[in-house]
């Protein structure tokens, strides 16, 4: 089992979203916890943060998120477009 917990961050990002892009955030999420491998891991700064990339509203979404498989918790970071993503993540 897979606890999911999310960063303020993240949960500011996801509470301006109309219902239809919750809609499209849920299903992103829910493919993240059914399988943790799916996004881009990153290096160098960003070691052991994962970017999975979706679309939303019909423009693309990076979807931040660590996994710590030692306690089975997946972390949501961040949601945004790509345009200052990695370097508000690194905050």
């Amino acid at each position: 089992m897979t606890r999911v917990l999310q960063t303020p961050t993240f949960k500011r990002s996801a509470k301006r979203l109309p219902k239809r892009q919750k809609k499209d955030l849920d299903d992103a999420v829910r493919a993240v916890v059914a399988d943790p491998t799916l996004g881009d891991g990153k290096r160098g700064d960003l070691a052991g943060v994962r970017v999975y990339k979706f679309r939303l509203n019909r423009q693309t979404a990076l979807l931040a998120y660590e996994v710590r498989e030692t306690d089975g918790i997946l972390k949501l970071l961040a949601l945004g477009s790509h345009e200052n993503f990695y370097r508000d993540i690194k905050r």
